[in-house]
C-alpha cells in the first residue's frame, strides 16, 4: 500500500515570501497583495508553522511563504489535527 500525500483546504489571500538572507543577515521578502481569498489545496508536509495570521509553508528552491489565511486559527488547527 502506498502512502497517500494528505491536504488541507484552505482560503489563502496575500503572501511574503522570503527568499533568504542579504550580506548584512537581512531577510530578503517579496510581499505579493492580492483582492481577496482563493480556496487552494495545500500538502501538510509543506506547513511547517500556523500563526493566527499566517500559514508558513516551504516553496521552491528552499524559499518560505507566509500566507494570510481567511479561516480562523481554531478551525485550521482543528483541520490539521483530525488527519
Amino acid at each position: 500500500m502506498t502512502d497517500m500525500k494528505k491536504y488541507v483546504e484552505v482560503s489563502l489571500g496575500s503572501f511574503m515570501i522570503s527568499h533568504g538572507y542579504d550580506q548584512n543577515n537581512m531577510e530578503i521578502e517579496e510581499r505579493v497583495v492580492v483582492d481577496g481569498f482563493s480556496k487552494k489545496l495545500v500538502a501538510i508536509d509543506r506547513i511547517k508553522s500556523v500563526s493566527e495570521k499566517y500559514i508558513l509553508t516551504d516553496y521552491l528552491d528552499g524559499r518560505w511563504i507566509y500566507w494570510e489565511y481567511l479561516e480562523s486559527y481554531a478551525e485550521v488547527k482543528r483541520m490539521l489535527t483530525e488527519l
